[in-house]
């Protein structure tokens, strides 16, 4: 067995990829694969609709809200929210907590003003800004959620006057979310929800048309809500394995039960960084991410042994992102907490051999 940290695309059930094989083969007993059907049958017209149903039951959505799968991942989703967010002041507030914050923030610059009204960059993304407060002048607040690079994660949201935009790729359907307290969730799949290639939008369907820059068609989200995700050809597989994955986690719980087991995932890793002299962690502890654990060795002398080690324990992906160095070790939904055992039992060993 590998044990899979990598940062994205993510781990995903053993289940979920049996049956998504299956139906790459020959789907709904059809004799054709799922990605040579057409789009517009009823048989992928109910995998979309399923889709959308699950997140809208799984997350509590309000029927204010409306759900969309569309392309092009949260790197378009910072265009297409500031599209369709953009008011008269043509000014938007933004937290910069690391690079996909800033990436963020800088497409809104291309339509109207970018206010960085907090920041973490000062130390290199290692904690979360507090004390948030907007202006009347703001068109919206934009945030990321979760911080994969870093490893920092927003334990509590803003509570602001200006309407909120979140970027929660990386953690979305990890943890329990008051869907009301924002105007626009949207999300990549491909870190708890599926493969690369889609993204989800939760919105308010109050903000369509209120736009002040003409839209173009597909960044416009009232032109893919008035055709149900299906203004033109969707991201068909990608759609149909985050069904299939939303699927598995409404049958093993829901949101209550995975945010209970990847809280024992975290404290398991971060109780071993904590503990063992030989680790230290790269961010504030009140900050640390359930999603990304971030840390450091602290005798360097030690990295091509440890490097060897967990190599030889089948553990995959923990080398961390250049920016921060050391190790980022990502459990997302479907990673086991016998994998988080396996490292800790390396982290362990190393100790006991060198510490």
């Amino acid at each position: 067995m590998v044990h899979n940290f990598s940062a994205g695309p993510c781990i995903l059930p053993q289940s979920v990829f049996k049956e998504a094989s299956e139906a790459l083969i020959n789907f709904d007993d059809l004799g054709l694969s799922i990605i040579e059907i057409s789009h517009r049958s009823a048989n992928f017209v109910a995998v979309m609709e399923e889709a959308r149903s699950l997140v809208k039951e799984l997350l509590h959505v309000p029927d204010e809200y409306d759900v969309l799968f569309l392309q092009g991942g949260a790197s378009l989703g910072f265009l297409t929210v500031a599209y369709n967010m953009i008011r008269e002041n043509k000014k938007a507030a933004y937290i910069n907590t690391g690079a996909w914050a800033k990436k963020a923030a800088k497409e809104f610059g291309q339509l109207g003003e970018t206010d960085i009204i907090a920041s973490s960059e000062d130390r290199n993304y290692s904690y979360i800004p507090k004390s948030i407060e907007t202006g009347d002048d703001h068109d919206f607040l934009h945030f990321t959620s979760n911080n994969t690079i870093a490893g920092t994660q927003f334990k509590q949201f803003p509570n602001v006057s200006a309407p909120m935009v979140c970027d929660m790729s990386s953690d979305i359907f990890s943890r329990k979310v008051n869907v009301s307290d924002f105007d626009v969730i949207y999300a990549g799949a491909q870190k708890n929800m599926g493969p690369a290639g889609t993204a989800v939008y939760i919105f308010k369907k109050d903000i369509l048309g209120q736009s002040s820059v003409k839209i173009p068609t597909m960044l416009d989200l009232n032109t893919h809500a008035q055709k149900d995700s299906m203004f033109n050809t969707p991201p068909v597989f990608a759609v149909y394995v985050s069904m299939l994955n939303l699927r598995w986690l409404k049958q093993n719980g829901g949101i209550e039960w995975i945010e209970s087991v990847n809280q024992q995932k975290a404290d398991l890793l971060y109780n071993e960084i904590d503990n063992n002299p030989l680790f230290t962690g790269t961010t504030d502890v009140e900050d640390r991410s359930n999603m990304n654990a971030t840390f450091l060795l602290t005798e360097e002398a030690l990295t091509d042994t440890f490097n060897s080690m967990w190599a030889d324990a089948n553990i995959s992906g923990i080398k961390g992102h250049r920016s921060v160095g050391g190790y980022r070790a990502s459990m997302y939904n479907a990673l086991p907490i016998e994998s988080v055992q396996v490292l800790v039992d390396v982290m362990k060993e190393l100790a006991q051999k060198h510490g």
